[in-house]
Formats: C-alpha cells, structure tokens, sequence
C-alpha cells in the first residue's frame, strides 16, 4: 500500500470524517492533556482512543523504528498488569483494542460496551503513565517486530518500491526512514533505547485522549481527571527542525524484487495543507498572499483536486487515456497528492504496465496527462463531477463511530480545528479551473520529482513462504 492517499481513498476518508467537529466537546486537563468528546447515543458502544503526537518523524539516525517498538511494548506491562495481560482485560469486557503507529503520530484504541468505558480508562491510564517490563519481553517482542519487517516490507516488492523511493525522494526530512525501522536499526536497539523514547514523548501535555459514543460528558470529564488528571506533567522533548534542501534534479531509483509485473511510481515534491489554509474564509476562493499568487495551501487544494480529476472516479483522466482503447499502455494507473502532515509532502503518479509496455512507456504517459491539464485546463463537467461527490460524502459520515474518533485524534495530532474535514470540503468546493490549471504547470518539473522503478525479479523456487507474525499487533 503506498503511503499517499489515491484520490479514491481521500475522498472514502473525508466521507468519515466530514463535520465531526459538529457537537465535539474538547477540554484540557491541569497537567497538559487534552480531552476530545463526541456523543454519538444511536448504539450502547463507544470508542476510547489515545494519541501520542510522536511519530517516526521524530526519531533520528539510528533509531528508527523505535517508535514503532514501543508501540509494541506498551502491551507488555505496568506494575499492576503483567504482560498481555491489558487486551485480556480488554476481551473480558467485551471490547477489542489494537494500535498503530505512522509518520506523524501513535494511537491507541479500545472498541467497548459504553458501561465499560470508565474501566477502559483507567487501564489506559496505567498504561501511559507506567509502562513498564522486564528486558526479557523485549528481546523477544523485536525480533516479532523484525519478522513483521520481512513479511510487511521485504517480502513485498510495492512496499520495497515506497520504501526507496522515501528514502531518495527525501534527503533531511525523517519521512526518508521507513516506520517500522531499519533492520540495522532494530538489531541494535536496546530495551533503554525505548525507554527513553517512552520517557521523553509520552507526557500529558502531548497527549490526548478522544471518546466517541454512548457516553456522558460530565461523567466523562470527571473520570478523566480522576485516572488522567494525576498523571504528573513533564516537560516535552524538543522537536528541532528538519527541512528538507530544495532538490536540483530528477532522481531515479531501480528496485528488484520477485513480482509478477513491473510498477512504476513518480513522486513529485509539493506542498501540505495547514491549519492556516483551513481557517481562511471560505468565500477568499483564491486564499492569494499580499504579491497576489496562490498560498502554498491553496496550491495543496488545487493539487487535491487535480488528483481527484485524474483518478477521482470510475472513468477517471488516467483510467480512460492509459487503461483503455487501442492507445493501452498500462493494466491500472493512478494518482494521490499528500494533503497533510509534520512533514513534507508529496504528489504521486502510478502505474502497472500492460504485457507489451514498459515501464517508461507508462511514465511518459502519466506525465502527458500532467502536460494536458496545464495546456489545455479541466472541465467544468470534471470539476462538477469530483465536488458534487466530496459534497455528497458528507451525508455517510456519521456512519462509523470509530472513524469519528479517528478523525478527531488525527486532527488534534496534526494541529488541524476539529471540524477540519467540514471545512476541507468547503475549500475544495471553491477551487477553480484555473488554480487546476496552475499547479499542473508549476509542480510537475524534473527539479521536484523522483521515478521508482520496480524491475520484476523470478521467485525463489526453494523459498517457504512465511506464517503470519506471532504477536503481531496490527
């Protein structure tokens, strides 16, 4: 799975999290912690979730993937809970839990009978606070993590692909590190390399706890003081600043690997959307600085809406030009534009060529397409098309509690309002042809792109193919 969304998956993730910031209550405990309620009674459920803003962009050389470790490890204990034994009391009360770790930020979450929620809480609690465990756990939980590395990332070639293509696409930026880490890096992590890691970013003040569903917010906001509330504050680990050099060129990265066809993926340097370009008013349609050309958060809208053009719908630019008729050059091909992050962002073409293409076949098609836009424009009728269905997302968006939760937690962790998903629709809307137009012309140059290339490689005959990961936790 790439990394960037595809305009298809932008827009399944706006329709779950469009307007919930409607009816969201958020409050912030005396020692730093933020509390994010969202009341949803049609069902006695509720999800309890709690985010971490660290990431693997906040690690540094030679430490990646202990992020990701801890993710781990914080199933291993407390003093009151030996290890594994916080999902056993989790089952026991009818719920199920999981966490996940990515870029910009860590995650923990409970699914649960409402009644139990004050028990899930003080559970996490515990766990936030003192994680604790012997270094025996940890010796045996990477090497799971280590084998969760080979199946998830070495033994697949697309990931493989991403994986290089971060790491030449990037230069100082941490997104050049894969998340899971290094496999040097977790053969020479120690058990104290996650515990400082744990001591210096999980403190209340970074931290916030996000409950959608059947509950109460007094009762809510009274149990988050009693388990939450004494946690005692720290200071926060300092973040410097990494910015990535301009890039002066194109570069170029060959990845072989057994696969049955090649692949190949161009990834373009472009801005992100924040929370300034959020708060303007909606009716500013081009959000111009002083000297009157786009923002950089404009241009991370038009760019958005771009992709959504290419590949926003059945029958989409690049599924009709590349994918059809006698002019076929690929079996699928497909577009996505970073929207936001702590980091970086990028714009990325795809494509699968078909039997008798080849990979640069495909390339040369993909930025064609790129190359129509800016001379030629898009379509009212196009434009009319990908709007009118981000508009009508928002009717399903109250469908799933937990993508409630999870929008929340995603918008606090990135420091967006939280009704950033309402308020994202309402600036696509106002996007026009022109600004389309624009980003097409000035984004899609050699000095801001990176090409991966994945060169189809015979499968080993004598290799077994691998169990699924004990202990894996997602």
């Amino acid at each position: 799975m790439k990394p960037w969304l595809g305009a298809v998956a932008l827009m399944a993730c706006m329709a779950a999290q469009a307007q919930t910031g409607a009816g969201v209550s958020q409050f912030t405990l005396a020692n730093g912690l933020s509390v994010i309620v969202k009341p949803d009674r049609r069902a006695p459920t509720a999800v309890h979730m709690l985010w971490v803003r660290v990431g693997s962009i906040d690690e540094v050389d030679g430490s990646s993937g202990v992020a990701h470790v801890l993710e781990h490890m914080m199933f291993k204990g407390t003093p009151t809970l030996a290890p594994g034994e916080f999902s056993r009391r989790v089952a026991a009360l009818g719920g199920r839990e999981n966490a996940f770790t990515a870029r910009d930020f860590t995650g923990y979450y409970q699914q649960i009978p409402a009644a139990r929620l004050r028990e899930v809480m003080q559970l996490e609690a515990d766990r936030f606070a003192h994680n604790q465990w012997a270094d025996a756990e940890f010796v045996k939980e990477i090497e799971v993590v280590k084998e969760e590395r080979r199946m998830r990332t070495d033994d697949n070639a697309r990931a493989k692909l991403y994986e290089a293509m971060s790491a030449s696409a990037f230069v100082a930026s941490p997104y050049r590190r894969p998340i899971v880490g290094w496999m040097n890096d977790l053969d020479a992590m120690t058990p104290a390399d996650v515990r400082e890691f744990h001591q210096k970013w999980y403190v209340p003040g970074n931290a916030a706890v996000v409950i959608a569903g059947d509950v109460d917010l007094a009762e809510v906001r009274a149990w988050a003081e009693q388990y939450y509330g004494t946690i005692a504050p720290r200071l926060l680990g300092q973040r410097k600043p990494r910015i990535e050099p301009e890039q002066v060129g194109v570069r170029r990265v060959d990845v072989k690997a057994p696969a049955e066809q090649a692949y190949v993926a161009l990834a373009f340097k472009v801005p992100g959307l924040g929370a300034a370009g959020l708060a303007a008013p909606a009716a500013t349609p081009a959000l111009a600085g002083s000297s009157g050309a786009p923002t950089p958060d404009q241009d991370a809208l038009a760019l958005t809406v771009l992709a959504a053009v290419l590949d926003g719908y059945g029958g989409a630019r690049l599924d009709r030009a590349l994918t059809q008729g006698a002019a076929r050059v690929a079996d699928s091909a497909g577009a996505g534009s970073g929207l936001w992050g702590r980091g970086p962002q990028l714009f990325v073409l795809d494509g699968v060529p078909i039997k008798d293409r080849s990979t640069e076949q495909v390339e040369s098609a993909l930025r064609e397409q790129i190359v129509r836009v800016a001379r030629d424009g898009v379509s009212a009728a196009e434009l009319s098309r990908v709007k009118t269905q981000w508009v009508a997302s928002q009717v399903y968006q109250l469908d799933s509690v937990f993508n409630q939760a999870q929008a929340l937690g995603r918008y606090w962790a990135l420091g967006l309002p939280l009704d950033a998903g309402e308020r994202l629709v309402e600036r696509l809307r106002g996007v026009t042809a022109e600004q389309v137009q624009s980003v097409a012309a000035r984004y899609f140059g050699d000095d801001q792109l990176t090409i991966a290339t994945l060169r189809p490689q015979p499968a080993d005959p004598t290799r077994r193919a691998r169990p699924a990961v004990a202990g894996a936790r997602h």
